[in-house]
């Protein structure tokens, strides 16, 4: 099937008359007359009116970005955007020492996530070193085993995260 390329000119079935605006790999988008903007299938039933003769590149920008993205999150320590949950917003960590004759410590919760999470990102990166490293299999085994202790040790402050997804996850009994 060869595709169609922008600028082409088609009458869909469904729709009626329309331009191709864009193509992705499983997509043409298309602005019809009287329906506006409207993605179908490229094996969709339509009559060609006037074919435009173009290399289509079937990947689209958004397709491009998200792999961009995905590469850059994987192999660099740029961290996401992690959220607190709505409930712990504005308060405050009070360290309350067993010698009452001592003061409590006090640190906004807020900072206190961005530390911890800072300390998820670390743990990821390192993951990610150990796993691209020249190390013996059962040495990147090894290592691996600690982090995912770590990762366990630090679920107690899974309250804290807005997403579920953004959780620590420790070793999981089998």
């Amino acid at each position: 099937m060869k595709l169609l390329g922008i600028g082409s000119r088609i009458n869909h079935t469904e729709h009626g008359k329309g331009v191709v605006t864009n193509v992705t790999s499983k997509h043409y988008w298309v602005t019809f007359i009287d329906k506006g903007l409207e993605t179908i299938e490229l094996d969709e039933d339509f009559e060609i009116i006037e074919a435009a003769e173009d290399d289509v590149d079937t990947v689209s920008f958004y397709e491009v970005e998200k792999s961009l993205k995905d590469i850059l999150k994987k192999w660099s320590d740029v961290s996401e955007v992690v959220t607190i949950a709505d409930k712990w917003k504005g308060g405050t960590l009070i360290m309350q020492p067993g010698d009452e004759n001592l003061k409590p410590s006090e640190l906004p919760i807020d900072k206190f996530f961005h530390k911890i999470t800072m300390v998820r990102d670390r743990l990821r990166v390192m993951e990610q070193k150990i796993n691209s490293s020249n190390l013996e299999e059962q040495e990147k085994i090894d290592l691996q085993q600690y982090i995912t202790r770590s990762y366990g040790s630090l679920t107690s402050f899974n309250v804290l995260f807005k997403l579920k997804t953004q959780q620590f996850v420790g070793q999981r009994s089998k």
